[in-house]
């Protein structure tokens, strides 16, 4: 157990080294950095702007491609989900610090990533093709605002506590991360989850739409709405009451449809 000291400090983290509170500034730093470069990797990866892309790669048979494409989405959506739950927290606080949770998730979440667009087996066979440029344009416009949604959506609720930097520069100075509060900014005024949306606009947003691609925005869409229900349940769980009222008056990912 952890007491807060009267200057704001944490009496576990004062105990830790410097060295100990150095090598957690790292590890932090460094999960942050390889998530950066996975989220720009896959914003080229869905787009076709890297070598290596949901359609560009080594091809294989047709059952290959789906078993081996299913096998890795479902080893991120694993890892996604099972590491953000209270549980898991928990049982991580008793073997490692607190205070680099976050950054172990976000860092195992960026690996599976990685290892799916290393892996992805592509599917080349068109579903659709748009052929007006002015319409194909506006599918590829489509697809970066997504990002940008995703993106801006992650600063309206901390960036940086999102993905684990502010818990371990506290961690570093000796500080304790404030407690979560139930915030509603900006875009979350409107829906509850326009994370989840940006993705969805992201993946949905192409002007050539492949099996391989089909593949890849259903799953994801499908494991979103999973992940909606698992992060509410959460959500209640933390915030009781407040949160009951919020999902009732602000729509899910389209306001006033669901």
């Amino acid at each position: 157990m952890s007491i807060t000291m009267p200057n704001g400090t944490d009496q576990s983290v004062s105990r830790d080294t410097f060295v100990t509170r150095s090598v957690a500034l790292g590890f932090g730093g460094a999960a942050y950095l390889i998530f950066l470069a996975t989220f720009l990797y896959a914003i080229a990866f869905v787009t076709n702007l890297a070598p290596k892309t949901v359609d560009v790669g080594p091809t294989s048979s047709f059952t290959t491609a789906l078993m081996i494409n299913l096998a890795l989405m479902s080893l991120f959506a694993i890892q996604h989900s099972g590491m953000a739950r209270q549980g898991f927290k928990k049982l991580f606080s008793r073997f490692a610090s607190p205070a680099i949770e976050r950054s172990s998730y976000v860092l195992a979440a960026s690996l599976s990533l990685l290892l799916l667009f290393w892996q992805w087996r592509p599917m080349p066979e068109i579903v659709w093709q748009i052929e007006s440029p002015a319409f194909a344009g506006l599918a590829v416009a489509g697809g970066f605002l997504g990002w940008l949604i995703v993106l801006y959506s992650t600063f309206l609720i901390s960036h940086f506590e999102l993905f684990g930097l502010t818990q371990v520069v506290s961690h570093f100075f000796g500080r304790m991360v404030a407690p979560m509060k139930f915030r509603t900014p900006g875009l979350y005024r409107l829906i509850r989850h326009p994370i989840y949306l940006g993705f969805i606009v992201a993946f949905w947003c192409t002007p050539s739409m492949t099996v391989g691609h089909l593949l890849f925005a259903a799953v994801t869409t499908a494991y979103i709405f999973v992940g909606i229900w698992l992060e509410e349940r959460d959500l209640i769980s933390l915030f009781g009451d407040e949160y009951r009222r919020y999902r009732e008056r602000v729509a899910m990912l389209l306001p006033g449809l669901f």
